[in-house]
This record gives C-alpha cells, structure tokens and sequence, in this order.
C-alpha cells in the first residue's frame, strides 16, 4: 500500500543537488574520529562529536540556511525534551489554526510538524527549499550554538533550547539508540564503558557541557534572543512554562483563553501519557529508520536510579561541578 504523506507534515520543495562527497571525504581526513558506543562512527568537528551520518547534512545547513525574523529554532542536547518541546510549541502557535480536537498531533508525530534541520530537511537534499513554509516557520536542531548559522544568531529569530539532567539523558540516549540500532552489525559497548565516553564527553553532539554552556550563556547575554529550559522544571510547572513560552514566541495567551482553560489543554494535548497513546505514536516510523514509539519510553524525572551506581553519579555530579561551577546550571542528583 502506498504510504500518504499528512498535509500537516512539513517538508521541503525538492531540488537534486548533492553535497560532493570528495569534499566532504576530504575534510574527513583532516579531522579526529572516534566511535560512539553503539558503533556510530563520530567526527570532532569544531569542538564537539558529531555523527559521520549527519556531518554532510550540518555542513550543508551551516552553508546555506537563511533564518527569518520570526523563525523560531528548537535547540536540545538529544533525548532531553525534544519531542514534547515539539508538541508544545507548534500547539502554541498554532492554536487559532485548529481547534484542540483538529490539532494535527493527534495523526501526527510530532518530528514531521517540526522538521529538523540537520536530521530531516538537509539530510534530504543539500539546499531545499524553505521559502514555502508558512511563519512562524519553526525549526529543531541538536547542533551546538556555534555550529549553527550565522542568521540563527545574528538575526531577530528566537531559539529555545531545552536541556535535561546528564544522568537521565544518558540513559534516554541508550534505550533509544539500542532500539534504534542503526549500525546493524555493530556490537555496542557494555554499560560501563559508555558511561565512560559519555563523562569523557566523547558521544553524539558532545561533550554535553560544552553544548549546555554554549545556550545557556547565550541565554545570560541575551534572554529575549535565547530561553533557556530545563526539562525537570516543566514536568514540575507545565502551566508556567506554556504561558513562558508562548510570551517569549510573541504569542501571549490572552485572559479569556486562560478563563477558557487552554492551557490546560494543550498541557494535556501534549503530555507524554497523551501523546505515547495515540495510534501514529503506537506505530510508524520516521522515515523508515526510527520507531515512532521509541521517542515514548518514560518520560520521567530520575529514572537513571534505576540503572546506574551512585558512583557513577558522583562521577557526572563532580563533572558538572567542574564545568558548570559559577553559571548556575544545576541539576539535582
């Protein structure tokens, strides 16, 4: 049966154009590489790990991305709220396009209403066509603040960027790419020798602290470019942070919505129990690589006590001391 793209799903107007793979095969030579633990090979780009897979498409997003004034870019370190940012924001801004029982989410992942830049848009072709895109046009990506382009940052866009406790992430991650096995026949390494790339801060889209700092100043210069969230804080206060949101995207909810009870629901429209049970999220996959369920597990706040020794988060917590010390980006252990 021929599968039916959602009208609702963004994609980008199609052109032929490739990357030339000699020259990115050449840059690849002049760079350090290392092996993720689930045998994804990884490329030191600019300071930070990035996957071999992705480097074409973060190469061609750098060149040729053009940001507008009212793009908003979702920016995470991956697997710390992503999803649910997703849902959140495009039921924010899209809530006088359809009501709560027409939102698109409920047949629609929420990765194929808010694109990734890197991961989907310009893994597909090298310089697709965005203009088409109706604003607020908006963006994920899991690239590091100083890889993104130019625009992203020096134009009135907004980025929102969500991090979560290293600990949690690091387990997300692993469940995630476990079931997710994209090198078929790699072997990935044991729980402790992963833990050990990861605090080396030698993994995708690392060293996490690095990635976490890079936001989290930009946030301290400039917070109406840059709002900074913890993915902890919204599972305690939705409510606060939906109308954080939307205030910082220009897109206030006015006092007869929060009368009406809106908030409330798209805080239930978007919760990770809604959500991980609704049939597109039960099944599918995005573009024919990952589970649509995979982004689903838990979605709860210190489920890493269930899988690592308090060693180990002596460990990550003197990290994070050593690295956050004087920022005030705390997580609690």
């Amino acid at each position: 049966m021929e599968k039916k793209e959602d009208p609702n799903c963004i994609s980008a107007e199609v052109d032929n154009n490739n990357t030339p793979k000699d020259e990115i095969h050449e840059l690849l030579q002049t760079l350090e590489q290392q092996t993720n633990w689930d045998g994804r090979p990884l490329v030191k780009y600019d300071g930070f790990w990035l996957t071999v897979l992705s480097f074409r498409s973060i190469l061609s997003t750098q060149k040729y991305f053009k940001a507008k004034d009212s793009d908003v870019i979702l920016a995470s370190f991956p697997k710390s709220g992503t999803t649910w940012l997703k849902a959140l924001t495009f039921s924010i801004v899209n809530r006088n396009v359809y009501t709560i029982d027409q939102n698109p989410l409920l047949t629609c992942n929420p990765h194929t209403l808010v694109p990734s830049l890197e991961h989907h848009l310009y893994s597909l072709q090298e310089n697709p066509n965005l203009q088409h895109i109706p604003s607020p046009r908006i963006f994920s990506t899991h690239m590091p603040l100083s890889i993104l382009h130019d625009s992203i940052r020096d134009s009135e866009c907004k980025i929102i960027y969500i991090c979560r406790s290293p600990l949690d992430v690091f387990i997300s991650s692993r469940h995630f790419w476990l079931e997710n096995k994209i090198g078929k026949d790699a072997v990935p390494l044991e729980l402790d020798e992963a833990f050990d790339r990861f605090c080396q801060g030698i993994h995708s889209s690392g060293p996490f602290w690095d990635h976490m700092l890079g936001y989290s100043n930009a946030h301290l210069k400039n917070p109406e470019k840059v709002l900074f969230l913890k993915y902890e804080d919204l599972k305690q206060d939705i409510t606060f942070y939906i109308k954080k949101i939307a205030e910082f995207m220009g897109y206030p909810f006015t006092e007869e919505e929060e009368k009406q009870g809106l908030i409330d629901e798209i805080a239930k429209l978007c919760s990770f129990e809604n959500l991980k049970n609704l049939e597109v999220n039960k099944n599918g996959d995005i573009r024919g690589v990952l589970k649509n369920s995979s982004y689903f597990r838990k979605g709860k706040v210190g489920d890493w006590t269930n899988y690592l020794t308090p060693d180990m988060a002596e460990r990550i917590k003197k990290i994070m001391e050593s690295k956050f010390g004087g920022c005030g980006l705390i997580f609690k252990i």
